[in-house]
């Protein structure tokens, strides 16, 4: 009982944001509420258009149409506006808690996608049976399912220290690395736990995309046209894209020593994977992939949808 009565005497965290300068303040504000706005219509376009559209009624899409719905931003364009953000104990346990369980299941639907991919390319006559409509829901479930359970272990190993000396977080949102700094509890323990328990996920989910490709390659160089490979290619480029963008900086902001971390550093890096990524995601689907730009041109010129 007197360890938690030790624990809980830091009630509420100050974020000091991205700038401490205040001429920026404003400037950030509107930059990236407009940066929120564009993810939000870009995503929400995509999910629109996979379901209205029977086109796209397939695995890939549904999975592409999940993944859009996990691009959350954590909701604090509002601490730009001030120097600090005070965000209770128990919100900033909540919001690590949401944000973790969308990353976790991020990283599940590339995973499914990336099994998707080469099942099309490599089994093309095969596909219709394999990938079925329920084991989409299965995947869909169990991605979910993965990040509830990753988020409660991290969010339960971060939130079981001590912060007694410092309430001040140096972040624009609360996430693991800038708690772990200003506990003044042993970290090494929940540190480790929490390093194997993301590096496990990250790596595995990497360590599968890779074998993947390997097996979409061996099949591309069987096949002989060059239009052929040119066309086998450019059903995972979209895919293999957003893979490299996300584990790229999920693997620089977490899968480092903690005493690498800078915290500037860390709120750049940040920025990339909640607000920028997320809004090229959606673009680069869309450049890319020759069904999403033909429904949208349906959509936009007002074309029966079928």
């Amino acid at each position: 009982m007197a360890s938690m009565k030790y624990r809980t005497e830091v009630s509420e965290f100050i974020l000091t944001g991205i700038t401490d300068t205040p001429e920026l303040q404003i400037p950030l504000f509107i930059i990236f509420t407009i940066i929120y706005f564009i993810t939000f219509i870009d995503n929400l376009a995509i999910v629109t258009l996979v379901f209205w559209d029977s086109c796209l009624h397939t695995p890939m899409y549904y999975l592409l149409s999940n993944l859009s719905l996990v691009y959350v931003i954590p909701k604090v364009i509002a601490g730009f506006l001030k120097g600090g953000k005070v965000i209770s104990y128990n919100d900033c346990a909540s919001q690590m808690f949401f944000f973790s369980i969308f990353v976790t299941s991020e990283i599940c639907f590339l995973v499914f996608m990336a099994y998707d991919r080469p099942t099309a390319v490599c089994k093309p006559l095969y596909y219709t049976t394999i990938m079925t409509s329920s084991v989409c829901t299965y995947w869909t479930i169990i991605a979910y399912v993965c990040g509830l359970l990753n988020s409660a272990i991290v969010t339960g190993q971060t939130f079981s220290l001590s912060f007694c000396h410092s309430n001040v977080v140096h972040h624009f949102f609360c996430d693991i690395p800038p708690l772990l700094v200003i506990s003044c509890s042993d970290i090494y323990s929940n540190q480790m736990i929490i390093f194997t328990l993301g590096g496990f996920t990250v790596c595995f989910g990497l360590l599968f995309v890779c074998i993947s490709y390997l097996f979409i390659l061996a099949a591309i160089l069987r096949i002989q046209s060059t239009e052929g490979r040119q066309k086998a290619f450019s059903t995972c480029a979209s895919h293999l894209s957003v893979v490299s963008i996300f584990y790229g900086t999920i693997i620089f902001m977490y899968l480092q020593p903690n005493s690498s971390h800078s915290m500037d550093t860390d709120k750049v890096t940040s920025i990339l994977y909640t607000m920028v990524v997320p809004m090229l995601y959606p673009l680069v689907y869309t450049l890319r992939n020759k069904e999403i730009r033909v429904a949208m041109r349906k959509a936009i010129w007002g074309q029966r949808l079928h």
